[in-house]
């Protein structure tokens, strides 16, 4: 394989590349032995193994943990041709293999490493596309991209936000700006699962709306035939209000710590005519408490919080959360009910989130048998290279 002899090399430490030949897209600081040039920020590279064969090529960033980012193995340059065939494959999927679109339609356009272009996730809300660059190198290149969507999408604008979390380790400090076409001034309205929601593209969480759970938000709904739900962590009442439309929930309680976000879901409720919904800004923990005091129960108890470990280092303090919180759901959760719980930390895996609800089975003294194990949607496809693509847990058990 030849490559340009102007184009910096990268070369990885002995017995370090196979998972790069196996196109794992991240090559880490710690895995390199030299840099051959001179690469600034965002430059194009070469990568090759420490017995000179060529491995892919990628985008050097000096000051991240991952200092390549790898997106062509055939040698190819990374040009427009290049990533405009990128998008066009992830619009395909969506569009010829999913079947999603249309008026209102809510979805996820780019999946980051899932669909080979780490570092970027797009979502489309009817005609407007949010784009979260947590790549510094992509973001360099964000006014390509930001034109090659809209081109392959037809959208009307595409809104960038940052996501301080994943970027500020690149060294990216992206600031909140429309890219390209305009924005509309009100919440866009989507439907989903025939529900109807306002998206705030630029005052919502992430993107706006968890698009991830829309498949379990539909499924779990039917555990929620006559029986009384708690929803925790409910956002703006995804869970909630399919219980009510799609399960025949008796009645809905819906807690958040966000003031703002449960007027948003209180609206939600009266929009979509679901008067049973009752939406609550509190503590998770303290609702749960002062519900075991009072003696109140539940048939279902949904358990969907925000991301618990953010590093490797975080991941026990992380189990011990998913513990005290789904030990706590099980006091008010009657016998026979029915547990949802959920967990968007990559880091901790299926068997470490099972082996949390082990040690809640253990310590309440009930059986838990897991009926469901379910993940993101599809439009947030897992890279078979990259496992960590696969960070959703949705678990739906029975509980004794």
């Amino acid at each position: 394989m030849t490559t340009e002899p102007s184009l910096p090399r990268v070369v990885v430490k002995p017995r370090r590349a196979r998972p790069f030949f196996a196109r794992h897209p991240w090559v880490f600081v710690t895995s390199i032995g030299r840099v051959e040039g001179e690469p600034g920020p965002g430059s194009e590279v070469a990568v090759f193994s420490h017995e000179g064969r060529f491995i892919a090529r990628g985008l050097f960033n000096p000051r991240g943990a991952i200092r390549v980012r790898l997106y062509r193995w055939d040698g190819g340059p990374l040009d427009e041709a290049f990533w405009s065939e990128r998008l066009a494959a992830a619009v395909r999927l969506r569009r010829d293999v999913l079947g999603l679109g249309g008026p209102g339609a809510g979805f996820r356009v780019v999946f980051s490493e899932g669909d080979g272009l780490s570092g970027l996730t797009v979502d489309r809300f009817d005609r407007w596309l949010v784009a979260q660059f947590t790549s510094l190198a992509l973001f360099e290149r964000r006014a390509l991209l930001a034109r090659l969507l809209l081109e392959q999408t037809g959208a009307e604008g595409l809104l960038s936000r940052p996501e301080r979390g994943t970027a500020e380790p690149e060294g990216l400090h992206a600031p909140e700006e429309v890219l390209l076409g305009t924005l509309p001034m009100e919440p866009v309205e989507v439907i989903e699962h025939s529900l109807t929601y306002g998206v705030d593209l630029k005052g919502g969480q992430k993107t706006g709306f968890y698009l991830d759970q829309r498949d379990n938000r539909r499924a779990v709904a039917s555990y929620c035939r006559g029986r009384r739900v708690l929803d925790l962590f409910c956002y703006t009442g995804g869970f909630a209000l399919n219980a009510l439309r799609h399960g025949g929930a008796t009645s809905i309680l819906g807690i958040d710590s966000s003031a703002t976000i449960i007027e948003v879901a209180r609206h939600h409720a009266v929009i979509n005519h679901l008067g049973a919904a009752r939406f609550e800004a509190a503590d998770a923990f303290e609702v749960l408490e002062a519900l075991r005091t009072r003696g109140e129960r539940f048939g279902v108890v949904i358990c969907d919080p925000p991301k618990f470990a953010r590093h490797p280092r975080g991941v026990e303090e992380a189990l011990k959360g998913y513990l005290r919180l789904n030990r706590a759901a099980l006091d008010v959760l009657e016998p026979d009910g029915v547990l949802v719980t959920c967990s968007c930390s990559g880091l901790v895996d299926r068997g470490l989130f099972a082996d949390v609800l082990g040690q809640v089975a253990e310590l309440s003294g009930r059986p838990i048998q897991i009926l469901e194990q379910r993940g993101q949607a599809p439009d947030h496809p897992i890279s078979a290279s990259c496992l960590e693509t696969e960070y959703l847990k949705c678990f739906v058990c029975r509980v004794g």
